[in-house]
């Protein structure tokens, strides 16, 4: 008997996925047997798709004091065709284009105090309150995410760039501190508001595009980030 449509997807999506992390990096993320000292890098890819000319997917690595592996939380929304959650907490190279695509680096942590930041990232995606849906647009999805922890542990100072739709995704609440955990923001369901501190910089969210300017350059929808960014240490 032929194999259903919906097996196939079942069992394609997580090869797909587990593919995407298993890439050659890109030669941003230090290699553990070489680094003793704690590190954490919050990156970025164009999605899969159409999805892409829009959008990033974003995630963070930890490595802990001497570990000799990188673990990267994210979210992936088709995790949720076969689990209840759409949190994925596994061991994989950071820096690997993300299917195809190039990765960024948004922001970077080393040394002293690193592992206290990386308890504090655990702890935030075990308890991130939108890990059972997954809405493209205008969120929870996978920027959520990453601004959630964000702003749960401000110390990182990632300035996420306009392509990270969903960033600004408050849930039920209309305000709240800016996505990168400093500063403060007012926001609609995602679809409209306006943020501001000093790593953010000015931002206005209009039908999830979102329009700024900050230290690290002008921020628009579809391109980014003029000039391109360069991490946080």
């Amino acid at each position: 008997m032929a194999a259903s449509p919906r097996l196939i997807r079942r069992l394609a999506f997580p090869a797909l996925a587990l593919l995407a992390g298993l890439a050659e990096g890109q030669g941003l993320a230090p290699d553990p047997a070489k680094t003793s000292e704690a590190v954490v890098q919050v990156y970025g890819a164009r999605t899969l798709g159409m999805k892409g000319l829009f959008g990033v997917h974003t995630w963070i690595a930890v490595k802990p004091s001497n570990a000799r592996e990188w673990m990267v939380y994210e979210v992936i929304g088709w995790r949720l065709r076969w689990s209840d959650t759409a949190v994925v907490i596994r061991n994989r190279q950071p820096d690997s284009p993300w299917f195809g695509s190039p990765v960024e680096l948004y922001a970077e942590k080393r040394g002293a105090g690193v592992d206290a930041l990386i308890r504090r990232i655990d702890e935030a995606a075990r308890r991130y309150p939108y890990a059972g849906t997954y809405t493209v647009w205008p969120g929870p999805n996978s920027n959520t995410f990453v601004a959630w922890i964000a702003r749960s542990v401000p110390e990182l100072e990632v300035d996420l760039p306009a392509t990270a739709i969903g960033k600004d995704y408050l849930g039920a609440s209309l305000v709240s501190s800016a996505p990168s955990g400093s500063g403060y923001q007012l926001s609609l369901g995602g679809l409209l508001g306006v943020a501001a501190s000093r790593i953010d910089g000015l931002e206005v969210n209009v039908l999830g595009l979102n329009f700024g300017v900050s230290g690290s350059g002008v921020k628009l929808p579809l391109v980014g980030r003029l000039p391109a960014q360069s991490a946080q240490r």
